[in-house]
């Protein structure tokens, strides 16, 4: 059994444009990983950076005969993850992002795991974290089942199969049998992915025993951006497949709905209003429970706290009806200017 662990190939594709600030430990928690050298290799696919960043890795690839760059002229993230595993003839691929670091283990648990019976993809809980006091109220925050709802690769301590994973290692014979990442998608590609994976009747595994890093965003602007950005691109997906993949996809959507349609409701009957203060009231209950709760060895972040989790909630739900509206309606503009990548 250790033989054939032993002997499995691995590529680590990294789609990256523009991160200077993280492509150096990203690719330092490679360098050194307990999984023997000769059998994995880093794929940085860059999105013709200008920051600096491809010179970087070009100063790893002198020194690291398995670390390559390779250009993603389209520079999207699924054209670059695309391009890495088109580029592999490992018998594993592992999607990672240059915003992460993975634990010393992290390939080899990943390898031990697919061993298991009826296991197609792997992965495990990302631990989300930051140097800014903004960004560690959004590491908490999005840890949080109140915050991200049951998207268990959050936060969750338990082996177990799941609908999707971040940074998820697959069998090469998963793309073989249901193709690559949709290059349609600027964001919710991974999730799309996967959710077209589970219903092949494929498996992903959850192990707490896979650990990463990622750096959250480090402004309340580019966690509205980031979620804006998710719950806009899930409607594609559900129009697509004709179907929700799961119940916390909407969530934030009918939150927004209810109070648009609360406050309209207000404008002719006090009723409305006071219902929807009720609701918000208690809204913001639990906002600060929650909080409280996560910021008790830090106080002070409690007040970012009780920012952050509206902020996932609305922009995610606003983006949602957004998205909702442009690709039914076919809204061209709209949606090419939400192709733009946004930190």
């Amino acid at each position: 059994m250790i033989k054939k662990i032993l002997d499995k190939t691995v590529s680590v594709v990294i789609p990256c444009k523009n991160e200077k600030n993280y492509i150096q430990k990203c690719l330092d928690s490679f360098i050194n990983q307990s999984y023997h050298k000769e059998l994995y290799e880093i794929l940085v696919c860059d999105g013709m950076s200008t920051d600096g960043t491809r010179e970087i890795v070009k100063e790893y690839t002198k020194k690291h005969n398995n670390i390559k760059l390779l250009d993603n002229i389209g520079i999207t993230a699924p054209k670059a993850m695309n391009i890495g595993i088109k580029n592999s003839n490992s018998d594993i691929v592992v999607i990672f992002g240059a915003h992460a670091e993975a634990h010393f283990d992290f390939i080899k648990n990943n390898v031990e795991k697919l061993m298991k019976d009826n296991v197609h993809c792997s992965g495990g809980p990302i631990e989300t974290v930051s140097d800014s006091n903004i960004g560690k109220a959004i590491s908490l925050s999005t840890s949080s089942p109140f915050g991200v709802g049951n998207a268990l690769f959050r936060y969750s301590k338990e082996e177990k199969f799941v609908d999707t994973v971040a940074f998820g290692a697959y069998k090469r014979e998963v793309f073989h049998k249901i193709g690559y990442f949709n290059e349609e998608l600027t964001r919710a590609q991974d999730f799309e992915f996967n959710f077209r994976l589970t219903q092949n009747k494929l498996n992903i595994l959850l192990s707490p025993d896979i650990k990463s890093k990622y750096y959250s965003r480090s402004s309340l602007k580019n966690l509205w951006n980031q979620y804006y950005q998710y719950g806009f691109w899930k409607p594609k997906i559900i129009k697509e497949y004709k179907k929700i993949a799961s119940i916390r996809h909407i969530i934030p959507t009918l939150f927004v709905f209810y109070n648009i349609l609360s406050l309209i409701g207000s404008i002719f009957s006090g009723i409305f209003f006071y219902q929807w203060l009720a609701f918000m009231s208690l809204y913001f209950i639990l906002d600060a429970i929650v909080s409280f709760k996560l910021s008790k060895k830090e106080i002070n972040l409690f007040p970012l706290c009780c920012i952050v989790f509206p902020i996932l909630h609305v922009s995610y739900g606003v983006g949602f009806i957004v998205g909702y509206i442009a690709f039914s309606l076919n809204f061209d503009a709209l949606i090419k200017n939400n192709t733009k990548i946004t930190r």
